[in-house]
């Protein structure tokens, strides 16, 4: 089968959000095939590491793949050489992974749209794209269908150096109006933070109409 014309659709919502001390990650929690919605508490928000964790979007099984294999790399080279992985290192693992599973000639490539946050002396975000391109975030980033209600709430109140607290602020807003805007995401979200301390999951939550 030919897969000329086709396109990558993520029916999702993720979003990362660099603030003065952690990285903010946020998604929905919808998964559909097609029209219909097949999951309705899906977690998006993968941890890999204490210090590590990813947002999926795109195909499932790709996404479960990538996860398997590169919680395995991180572990490999943190034992081979006796130091912590840096999140910089992670992405450029992930870019290869994502690059080989695009290009293995098969009746589907791989599709998978990665956002990765971690914290080393500092917050760190990547947005790494489903052919292994890598962009090195500065501010923030969302992927998805939802995240074009997202981005326009993420450019007019995004600021920098954000506590923590103005940072999850933040990206509820931004995926509040996704969710109440992309019929692809939806059933609520998941925040998580990374910072010194490591990865915890901080709220889950549906739509907050009071949010505004």
């Amino acid at each position: 089968m030919s897969n000329e014309g086709k396109t990558l659709k993520t029916g999702t919502t993720t979003i990362g959000v660099v603030c003065k001390d952690c990285i903010v990650l946020a998604a929905d929690k919808r998964a559909t095939a097609g029209h219909m919605v097949v999951d309705k508490k899906t977690n998006k928000i993968i941890p890999i590491s204490k210090r590590f964790a990813i947002t999926t979007a795109g195909v499932v099984s790709d996404a479960q793949l990538v996860t398997k294999l590169i919680k395995a790399q991180i572990s490999l080279k943190e034992n081979q050489t006796n130091r912590n992985a840096t999140t910089k290192e992670i992405a450029n693992m992930l870019s290869g992974m994502l690059y080989q599973l695009i290009r293995t000639p098969s009746m589907m490539p791989g599709l998978a749209h990665l956002l990765l946050g971690g914290f080393d002396k500092e917050p760190a975000l990547y947005d790494i794209y489903p052919d292994g391109a890598i962009t090195d975030v500065g501010e923030f980033v969302c992927s998805g269908s939802g995240s074009i209600f997202a981005v326009g709430v993420l450019e007019n109140d995004f600021k920098k150096d954000m506590t923590q607290k103005d940072g999850i602020q933040l990206i509820k807003k931004a995926i509040n109006a996704s969710l109440k805007r992309d019929a692809m995401s939806g059933n609520g979200f998941n925040i998580a933070i990374i910072d010194k301390n490591g990865f915890k999951f901080v709220e889950s939550g549906t739509i907050n109409t009071g949010i505004y």
